[in-house]
């Protein structure tokens, strides 16, 4: 019987909608602006998965940090080895993960984000593989399985994991909140893994030739957009070259908002976005999918939420991305959140490449009996 560790960051993915861009230290501040958690719904859904999978059994940590999942996900083996008190920590993170090793785990399953993953990591090292569920926000480390569903189908497997080496990424919250990206290797980690479901170590492309394709983007961005209607950037260097091009300061890491080539707003949450489409006839949505991973939806910009995109329409989001960062990003993914609205997206997309080009490039689809 396969043995997994069961952890859940509770305010983990509480940022994002709200446009926090984290919640390490801000889950009272999230909570303030609206904020509802995420992670539970998200490691619910994996739980759920394998529910029914009688050669598993789970060690996990009181109330919200998996007993409580486990119990609606209606997880028959499993017990609780970790108590805690309060609102949980990166300590109680820490303790717990300890008391898993001690029980003898096969793996250690968790839902959070970077520094979830980072605080599991500096206890287990490569002892035992980790996998985490992503709870939408900060996630640019590669241990990572691409959405819930992903994460059930990996630990279903039957025999010995495959396992390869996966960074795990610091990254400093409060630059980034200032709209810079700093990040270092915290440590390396052992993930099991199969074809196309563990996300890969986001990458920052800073070459010439990578920065004379984003204003051919630009430019030809900036002759096909419409007057009065509303555009929404999301976050990047590539929608951050289009905004500069029509003379727009545009946050780098957040989401903005123009309308006939002036700022509405800047930095915004999904409250804010779905206020400001109401009562406009014309809305588009202009993302670019992260380096490597290939996200277009999920990572880093949840503010641009189901209900917005339900609202605005799928025919009316522009994907960007230049031909260096397709190249190296063979597969596109969207996480919305809601399931039907991620099968909507269907199997393809095109992404404007350059001035008057555009590539097809896929979207994986989970397998029809997923």
């Amino acid at each position: 019987m396969r043995r997994i560790g069961l952890l859940i960051n509770p305010v983990a993915g509480m940022g994002g909608p709200v446009g926090l861009k984290g919640t390490d230290r801000m889950a009272a501040e999230a909570r303030a602006r609206g904020a509802v958690p995420q992670a539970n719904r998200r490691a619910k859904t994996t739980l759920e998965l394998l529910a029914e999978n009688d050669g598993l059994s789970f060690v996990t940590c009181s109330g919200a940090m998996g007993e409580e999942c486990c119990r609606e996900a209606r997880i028959r083996n499993f017990n609780v080895v970790y108590q805690y008190d309060g609102e949980s920590s990166a300590k109680d993170t820490q303790l717990a993960v300890r008391q898993f090793l001690a029980t003898g785990v096969d793996l250690i399953l968790f839902c959070g984000g970077d520094g979830t993953a980072r605080d599991i990591v500096g206890v287990v090292g490569q002892a035992v593989p980790v996998l985490g569920i992503p709870a939408w926000v900060k996630m640019y480390s590669a241990v990572f399985a691409i959405d819930p569903k992903a994460a059930a189908e990996i630990i279903s497997g039957e025999g010995a994991f495959m396992l390869r080496d996966a960074e795990v990424l610091d990254v400093d919250e409060d630059a980034y909140r200032a709209g810079v990206l700093k990040t270092q290797i915290f440590g390396i980690a052992r993930v099991p893994v199969l074809a196309g479901m563990i996300q890969l170590t986001k990458q920052v492309f800073e070459e010439s030739d990578e920065e004379r394709a984003k204003q051919e983007i630009a430019r030809f961005m900036k002759e096909v957009m419409l007057p009065d209607t509303l555009y929404i950037l999301g976050a990047g260097t590539t929608t951050e070259a289009i905004a500069r091009h029509i003379g727009v300061v545009k946050t780098l890491l957040g989401v903005d908002v123009i309308k006939n080539e002036k700022c509405v707003a800047r930095d915004v949450d999904e409250k804010t976005l779905l206020a400001l489409v109401d009562g406009e006839r014309e809305v588009r949505i202009i993302v670019s999918p992260i380096g490597a991973q290939g996200f277009i939806l999920g990572r880093g910009n949840q503010q641009i939420s189901a209900a917005l995109v339900r609202r605005v329409g799928i025919t009316n989001i522009i994907v960007v991305g230049t031909p260096h960062k397709l190249r190296d990003t063979p597969t596109l993914y969207v996480d919305t959140g809601d399931a039907a609205l991620n099968a909507e997206f269907g199997n393809t997309i095109l992404v404007v490449s350059s001035y008057h080009m555009a590539q097809r490039k896929r979207i994986w689809q989970p397998k029809p009996d997923q």
